[in-house]
């Protein structure tokens, strides 16, 4: 089993946790950092770095791309068009907002007919009000994905 099959079994066994704000436990509740922060404990043992408390418009308020700096602390910066199962994605829900939400994409079986998609890439994220989910990599997803980082090898 390679770390992309631990890392993409693990991220799908959080499917159902109910979101939860600064949440990080599996089955109890998490939000999209807690989903990352709970596969990186299950698959290194401890998290690289505990994040500060923040509030649901912190990358707002700080115009700071904090997310992405932290990943880029303890993960390997992509292309943002050179992603594969098991890397993080992190996006900005706003088009002039830091990025501030953050999926792990668990498949990438793209099938296309012309210019249409007709299974697009999956993804797994918490989101508020809704539990984990495995969801599909549509475009507009796709068009706010700002940076994308894989996993360290063990």
């Amino acid at each position: 089993m390679t770390i992309r099959d631990i890392i993409i079994a693990e991220t799908r066994s959080w499917i159902g946790t109910p979101y939860h704000h600064q949440a990080a436990l599996k089955g109890v509740g998490c939000d999209c950092l807690g989903l990352v922060r709970g596969v990186w404990r299950a698959v290194y043992g401890a998290d690289p770095e505990h994040p500060p408390a923040y509030s649901r418009d912190w990358a707002e308020t700080l115009r700071e791309e904090t997310l992405a700096d932290a990943a880029g602390r303890h993960m390997i910066p992509l292309a943002l068009d050179a992603f594969d199962p098991g890397d993080l994605l992190l996006f900005a829900i706003n088009d002039n907002a830091p990025a501030k939400h953050c999926a792990i994409l668990v498949a990438q079986e793209p099938v296309w007919t012309g210019s249409q998609q007709l299974r697009p890439m999956r993804m797994i994220h918490a989101i508020e009000s809704h539990p984990v989910a495995e969801v599909s990599l549509v475009p507009w997803w796709r068009n706010r994905l700002r940076f994308v980082f894989r996993f360290p090898e063990i």
